[in-house]
């Protein structure tokens, strides 16, 4: 719900699919438990912070802002007792590859190539400062597949601007369970996708209601009050410019043609039912 539609946010919708398949589509799951891990939220959590080696419950809770602490607990590091982060990254990077290579539609091994040098490009441009996944995933050697290198620049990029995210939240002072209601009121999502998909109860999310309301940010009906609108835009425009450094390292030109290369590729996922519409991200169709 930014004011407007900035750079370094058109980048973020145009290439978010690209990264995204790896939470829908079927090759990433199936490989996690070839892997040896059990459910999917098992192998949600190890795959992304596998780059960073086996992280406990409590660390990986500081990264994962927006789910509950149990939810995370269930899964790390009893992981790391079925597969190790080296084999998790492997099988998730191969698995993501696999998708991509089905999902993407049809196009010109000059484009695909061209887009992709343009996101690593923009990757060098990541600050890691506060960043913790981003540094992770941009430690992870480059793949020899023109389409693995796609994933993980989009990867690096997402997950860049995330742990932005979480610091602009984090100052706003909202908790997890908080950033997700305001979100939902904010009318892009609704609460049964948040609710459900993060794991939050009817009990937490009423409590954090409650505390919404007390800060003058939330009605009664859960609409955002006057107040809480502000908050949400001055979340957004923080998140935007946090997100700032990899697009200002490529440059406007550069940066314009990376949307326009990599818009129909992910509206292609979007169309073709790859990547949920709505979706707990909140991506849009670019």
């Amino acid at each position: 719900m930014a004011g407007t539609d900035t750079l370094a946010r058109r980048l973020w919708k145009a290439t978010e699919p690209l990264h995204a398949v790896v939470y829908f589509a079927p090759e990433p799951a199936e490989a996690a438990r070839s892997a040896g891990l059990i459910g999917w939220w098992m192998g949600y959590f190890a795959g992304r912070v596998a780059p960073a080696g086996p992280l406990d419950a409590g660390a990986a809770q500081a990264l994962f802002f927006a789910f509950p602490p149990r939810r995370v607990g269930r899964a790390l590091p009893d992981a790391w007792s079925y597969a190790s982060p080296e084999k998790v990254l492997r099988t998730r990077m191969g698995a993501a590859q696999a998708a991509l290579e089905r999902a993407l539609p049809l196009v010109e091994r000059e484009e695909l190539e061209r887009l992709t040098v343009l996101l690593e490009r923009a990757v060098r441009g990541c600050g890691h400062e506060g960043r913790a996944l981003a540094a992770a995933w941009s430690a992870v050697p480059r793949p020899a597949a023109l389409v693995g290198r796609l994933w993980l620049a989009a990867t690096v990029l997402r997950e860049h601007r995330g742990d932005g995210h979480v610091v602009a939240l984090v100052h706003a002072g909202l908790t997890g369970v908080e950033a997700g209601m305001t979100h939902v009121a904010t009318g892009a999502v609704s609460r049964d996708v948040i609710q459900t998909s993060r794991g939050w109860t009817d009990e937490e999310w009423d409590r954090a209601r409650e505390r919404l309301m007390t800060r003058g940010l939330l009605t009664a009906d859960g609409r955002l009050t006057d107040r809480g609108h502000a908050l949400r835009l001055t979340i957004e425009e923080d998140t935007d410019r946090l997100a700032a450094d990899p697009v200002t390292h490529l440059g406007r030109e550069d940066t314009e043609e990376a949307i326009r290369l990599a818009t129909p590729l992910s509206r292609h996922l979007i169309d073709s039912g790859v990547i949920p519409m709505p979706n707990p991200i909140g991506v849009p169709r670019p």
